[in-house]
């Protein structure tokens, strides 16, 4: 199991001087913008089609359709 995975860029300015910020797992601290951003696991999406909230509800098409 890897440690930390780190982005390699700010995604707001594209400066690669990131170090990790704040007590919480994936909050980074860009040096050249000062910006401050956190990064965090959302999940696995069945194709490209769909959305983590779409993929949690079945779909109501084709219901009553004939």
């Amino acid at each position: 199991m890897t440690e930390r995975a780190a982005p390699f860029y700010c995604p707001y300015c594209g400066d690669e001087d990131l170090r990790p910020f704040g007590d919480k797992h994936g909050e980074w601290r860009c040096g050249a913008c000062q910006r401050v951003f956190r990064l965090n696991y959302v999940g696995i999406a069945a194709d490209w089609t769909s959305s983590v909230r779409s993929a949690a509800k079945p779909s109501a098409a084709g219901e009553g359709a004939s």
